[in-house]
Order: C-alpha cells, then sequence, then structure tokens
C-alpha cells in the first residue's frame, strides 16, 4: 500500500479534555504525511465540539455515556464505525482491552491497526509500538511513535505542537460579554483555575490564595475564574476570602468547550492548577504556568516547555532517583512547592506577559 492510497484513517482517544487536547498533534502528523486522506476521530460526546472544523480531523465519531456504559450498545456502535467505513490506517491511542474490538472487528479490512505494545494488545493489533516506557519523552513524542508504523508507506512529518481554533465571531461575542462584565481590556487579563475536579490534586488553598493577592498587588490585573459544577462553590469562596477584591471575576462562565475557548483566547495569560483548561490555552498559544501535582508528570504532560508555557511540580526539588520511591507522602510532595519557589518561577513570565496595554 503506498501513501496516496491511504483514504480513510481512524484515531481512538476517548478519555478527557487534556488527553484529546495533546492528540490533536498526532491528526496533525497524519494530516501532512496524508493531505488527501479523511481523518475520524473517535471522541466523548460533548468534547468533540472542540474539533468542530478542525483542518486536522473530518469528522468526531462520538460515543455517549450511554454507549459507553452499556457493552452491547458499545459493542454494536463499533462494529457499525469500522463496517461503515473501510479504513485503510487505525490508531488506538488507548489501546484497552475495550478499544481493542474496533481493530478485532477490522482485523481483515484494515492492513495498519497500530496501538502500544501491552500483554494483550497483540489480539487485534498488527503494529504494537512500545511508546509508554521509560525515556520515550513527553505525550505528544509518545503519541507520535504510534505513526512509527507508516514510515514503511511514506515520509511520517511529525507535528511537535498542538493546535485549537477560535471562532471569531465566537471571541469577538465573548470579548463584548467580558466588557460588559466589567473586563478593562487596557488592563491585564488572567484566566485562573485555583480550583479542580479532584479536590486532592490541588495547591492548597492558603498559598493559592497568597499567590492570587501577590499576582494582583504586582501587575493589577483582572483574574477570571474559570470553574465547573461543583467547583463553583469553592471558586465563590476563594474570591470572598479574598475580600471579594474587584480584580477577581466569577460571573464570566463558558458554559461550553467552544465558549471556554473563545474565553481563553481573550486572556493574556492562565495561571492554576494543571487540567484540561491549561491544555486548552497552550493549544491557543496563550502564555501559561500551572501547578503540576504529585503523580502527574511535567516531563509528560507540558510540551515545549520554556518562558511561554511553563510549570512547577514536586519533581523538580527531588533527585531523579527519588521521584518514584514514594519515600515522601502525596502532602510532603506537595509542600515542596512552596510559596516562594512557585514565585521565583512565575513572576517573571508576568512581568513579560501581563504589562498593561499602552
Amino acid at each position: 500500500m503506498k501513501n496516496k492510497q491511504i483514504k480513510h484513517i481512524l484515531v481512538i482517544r476517548f478519555r478527557r479534555v487534556g488527553d484529546s487536547v495533546l492528540s490533536m498533534a498526532l491528526c496533525h502528523t497524519l494530516r501532512q504525511t496524508f493531505p488527501d486522506a479523511e481523518i475520524d476521530f473517535v471522541i466523548n460526546e460533548g468534547i468533540h465540539e472542540l474539533y468542530t472544523n478542525h483542518p486536522d480531523v473530518d469528522r468526531c465519531i462520538t460515543f455517549n455515556n450511554d454507549e459507553n456504559g452499556h457493552f452491547g450498545r458499545y459493542i454494536k456502535k463499533v462494529w457499525k464505525t469500522v463496517h461503515g467505513t473501510r479504513y485503510d490506517v487505525i490508531i488506538d491511542m488507548r489501546t484497552t482491552l475495550k478499544t481493542l474490538w474496533f481493530s478485532i472487528f477490522s482485523r481483515f479490512r484494515t492492513p495498519f491497526r497500530i496501538g502500544s505494545k501491552k500483554w494483550y494488545s497483540w489480539i487485534g493489533l498488527s503494529h504494537r509500538v512500545d511508546n509508554h516506557a521509560a525515556g520515550t519523552g513527553n505525550r505528544i513524542e509518545q503519541n507520535n511513535m504510534l505513526t512509527d508504523p507508516l514510515s514503511q508507506i511514506a515520509e511520517v512529518k511529525k507535528a511537535d505542537t498542538f493546535r485549537l481554533y477560535v471562532d471569531e465571531n465566537l471571541r469577538d461575542e465573548y470579548h463584548h460579554k467580558m466588557e460588559e462584565a466589567g473586563i478593562d481590556f487596557s488592563k491585564p487579563v488572567i484566566m485562573a483555575t485555583p480550583t479542580a475536579r479532584l479536590e486532592y490534586k490541588v495547591l492548597p488553598a492558603p498559598t493559592m490564595k497568597s499567590l492570587l493577592r501577590k499576582i494582583i498587588d504586582t501587575t493589577g490585573a483582572q483574574i477570571i475564574f474559570n470553574f465547573s459544577g461543583k467547583e463553583k462553590e469553592a471558586a465563590e469562596r476563594y474570591r470572598h476570602e479574598l475580600n471579594d477584591d474587584p480584580h477577581i471575576f466569577t460571573n464570566i462562565e463558558a458554559p461550553s468547550l467552544p465558549e471556554l475557548c473563545a474565553l481563553i483566547a481573550n486572556c493574556q495569560f492562565f495561571f492554576g492548577n494543571e487540567g484540561g483548561p491549561r491544555h486548552i490555552a497552550q493549544a491557543l498559544d496563550i502564555p501559561s504556568f500551572a501547578i503540576f501535582p504529585p503523580g502527574v508528570s511535567k516531563g509528560r504532560w507540558l510540551p515545549s516547555e520554556g518562558e511561554r508555557f511553563g510549570g512547577i511540580s514536586p519533581d523538580d526539588f527531588m533527585e531523579p532517583s527519588e521521584q518514584d520511591n514514594r519515600k515522601l507522602t502525596y502532602q510532603q510532595r506537595m509542600d515542596l512547592m512552596t510559596e516562594g519557589e512557585i514565585w521565583k518561577m512565575l513572576e517573571p513570565r508576568l512581568s513579560t506577559y501581563c504589562k498593561p496595554k499602552e
């Protein structure tokens, strides 16, 4: 099979926002390598809104909670997906016993069924890639390794960046909405995530509040808290405990992912706990600084780390040999990221990216 014969590619991702955003680098690799192929993207319902009109995705195939939670409905949809289109390439980014059904059902139809090397993945895959071994790099590099078998038929042009795109009309709409809520765009605007879906993964509240106060006092920035669901109560509490500072906004919400993109695109900087919104900020080329909790590898989840996109992790203060021996408790690891150490890394970025507009 030659390059020009690759007509249909299926990429299986599922999972949450951050995982799917980072997978756009792999999709861009495929687009550059096979510009005439149609790329279908399997994703959870709701997250697919991020990829409407994305140049590297032709079609999103979504699975809702009911389909994901009922094996019979799930299998039926998988069968319908792979028999509705004859795929030349299937890339199973998750490679679980559940996702392997796409490749199993395509065994005699799809020559390239690619996924990660696991003890059971031989069941459906034609090519198994050891892309999660030590030393395989960050998540983008690991994802792109799944395209290595395609070098048999084409010169693979790997992409090292991931991008999202915002509808300009929606961006302008949110610019206006932010102004109506009291945002002054002549001053710096920062998106912040002081909370997170998993409460134990956040920077301790006293440290976070002190840093937010320093940001306001140093830059005069307006800080928009991003939150979802039950996080709203915690966000409101932060604002109240910061004396209802007028620099802090909890009244600008983005109920959908495209709206969240539009909101972030109107900000100059992102700061907060690591998660999906931080990935979105980087995909929109918004400078950012994230707090990585214990057990979440900055080396894997922060591609292109540097001045523009930065972060801090407990591993920054531990020898490589200490990072996996678990001699320290979770809280002891978290406490390694002191306010002083965070500010030492954060302040130069604020000085660069959060200057008032002239």
